[in-house]
């Protein structure tokens, strides 16, 4: 099995910019691309900070850090992507336009490269379907943000090989993750549980059932969660949440993934969570949090 020695990141979002970050912090050579180069901007600085971070807890040294950037590129050009490994695509969470992508990485990626999604629910085996490599795509979902939480959840496709999959695993637990291995069925293992608890929540408080911010408390302290449902849901994106609720509910065709009203009219009008402002909490203005 050889050695993965250089990784691609598509995708220069929290997601891909901290993905990439980890390759950067465990010796890979690593390329970040991304079409606006106002989002390479934002994922240099947030990269450069979150090492910083590290740093300053005592978990790199500095002169780790500073290696560690040394070995990240970023482009807007996908040809320079033709050396990698592994690509990992973290862009945004659509079936067609992750198929379209992996059929320009298919093209010009080279023969050997594994060709990986971060999906957090869309089917590995029909976005391999778009490529001539099928035995070399498999599923890679890191959770939020990539470089504190300790899990990776590895969905192996119908066709992807046990080559492909033991190469993953062995970068996964490269980056100190533990990994998790679920079939390719809607949702994988987390969002099948999770998304559904975040859409009950929605449901909670769109019969009126409670205030948001005794939802989210009784959720932190009942159960000991560190964040609410309402909460995390703003941190993920409302509109990741509705597109993953939607996935659940076209492929496991039960009604109870429908995805509550609520949270519809909150992604119809733009307020999408944490990353806009304003989701089910106003982010705009200082406000007593939970």
């Amino acid at each position: 099995m050889a050695e993965t020695k250089s990784l691609a990141v598509v995708g220069g979002g929290q997601m891909g910019s901290g993905i990439a970050q980890l390759g950067a912090m465990h010796g890979l050579h690593v390329w970040l691309l991304d079409t606006d180069p106002a989002a390479l901007s934002r994922a240099t600085k947030s990269i450069s900070s979150s090492l910083q971070r590290f740093v300053s807890k005592g978990q790199l040294s500095q002169a780790a850090g500073n290696e560690a950037l040394k070995r990240l590129k970023c482009t807007s050009n996908i040809e320079d992507l033709r050396s990698a490994d592994i690509v990992v695509e973290a862009i945004v969470e659509s079936e067609d336009v992750k198929k379209k992508l992996f059929i320009e990485l298919d093209k010009i990626t080279k023969s050997s490269a594994i060709l990986a999604s971060n999906t957090s629910s869309i089917s590995i085996t029909r976005l391999a379907s778009a490529t001539g490599r099928p035995r070399q795509v498999i599923g890679m979902h890191f959770m939020n943000p990539p470089p504190v939480m300790k899990l990776v959840e590895i969905i192996r496709g119908a066709d992807t090989s046990d080559e492909t999959y033991h190469v993953t695993k062995a970068l996964a637990e490269r980056f100190r993750k533990t990994v998790i291995c679920s079939q390719d069925y809607s949702g994988f293992i987390v969002n099948r549980i999770l998304m559904p608890m975040i859409n009950e929540a929605f449901f909670t408080l769109y019969t009126g059932v409670a205030t948001k911010e005794d939802i989210d408390t009784g959720m932190k302290l009942g159960t000991n969660h560190p964040m609410g449902p309402l909460e995390l849901a703003d941190f993920i994106g409302l509109d990741v949440c509705l597109s993953i609720m939607k996935v659940l509910h076209t492929g496991l065709g039960d009604s109870k993934y429908a995805p509550c009203p609520l949270l519809v009219q909150y992604v119809d009008a733009s307020r999408v969570g944490r990353k806009c402002g304003i989701g089910v909490y106003d982010y705009r203005k200082p406000s007593p949090r939970l």
